[in-house]
């Protein structure tokens, strides 16, 4: 086929697509094909939206320190009347997911995340005083215990989601807060993942740091406490600061590859 008909192809396909997708949205989505029902919490109805991922670009703070995305534009309207970028990226860059298999020898991968835990009740425990004193405090289970006395139980099927304040460190050096040996941010403490894991039907953590572990561990004990269990992990997780402690539902847009141990993911808040 001539490169010009290969190009009026793609221009009638997209034409087709959006006209598809202008009647979908007439009629409205009134049901899911996978048949999944909606948890409870969405019954309530919520009245705005919060976007809670970081843009990811090249320079976005990693673990290990270096460059763990790349984009690459393959074509360009001007030549070939559509766009279209490749894009290589580590797993855990960004606001990204980290699945079972992340630290388990055969735990579950990104792609086999039950979808009913995709969608949680969020829990906000609030330690950015703390962690703006101290950088490598933890959420501990007094933390845990004192959000549970002022908000009432953690909902089966929660996210807890510990907000340090470091997402506004993420343009900075101070996201990373690297002293030459080591990191330093905060972290949830093993004992409190362990009394969510023993005590509350909690899904899923979340932290607004590069790791579920405070940046100055050195045997990762939370990871390898929670992601065995079959819970899963967010990491760079932003828009604490904008969110209730109780009551908003997180949606969380999980990669789906296969045998994948996380990736990047669209998270927004329901409030």
């Amino acid at each position: 086929m001539c490169d010009i008909c290969v190009m009026n192809s793609v221009k009638d396909r997209m034409l087709s697509r959006r006209n598809f997708f202008r009647a979908t949205a007439a009629t409205g989505i009134a049901a899911v094909a996978t048949g999944v029902s909606a948890p409870a919490t969405l019954a309530g109805g919520h009245g705005m939206v919060e976007d809670m991922t970081h843009t990811l670009h090249p320079d976005f703070p990693t673990y290990f320190g270096e460059s763990q995305f790349s984009s690459e534009q393959l074509y360009n309207y001007a030549e070939h009347f559509f766009n279209l970028n490749q894009y290589t990226v580590v797993e855990h860059t960004g606001t990204h997911i980290d699945a079972p298999l992340h630290f388990s020898e055969d735990g579950a991968s990104v792609d086999e995340i039950p979808v009913s835990d995709l969608v949680a009740p969020l829990c906000v425990i609030d330690i950015a005083q703390r962690a703006d004193e101290d950088a490598d405090t933890r959420v501990t289970p007094d933390d845990i215990r004192a959000w549970i006395a002022v908000n009432g139980d953690i909902p089966g099927g929660a996210c807890v989601a510990m907000h340090s304040g470091w997402a506004g460190k993420v343009d900075t050096d101070g996201f990373r807060n690297f002293d030459g040996k080591t990191q330093h941010y905060p972290g949830f403490h093993v004992e409190a993942a362990q009394m969510l894991i023993e005590e509350t039907g909690a899904r899923s953590l979340a932290v607004d740091t590069l790791s579920l572990d405070h940046g100055i561990s050195a045997d990762f004990a939370s990871h390898y406490a929670w992601l065995p269990t079959g819970r899963f992990g967010i990491e760079n997780i932003a828009g604490l600061d904008r969110v209730p402690a109780v009551g908003a539902t997180l949606v969380i847009g999980a990669p789906k590859h296969s045998g994948g141990t996380g990736g990047p993911a669209r998270i927004f808040a329901m409030i």
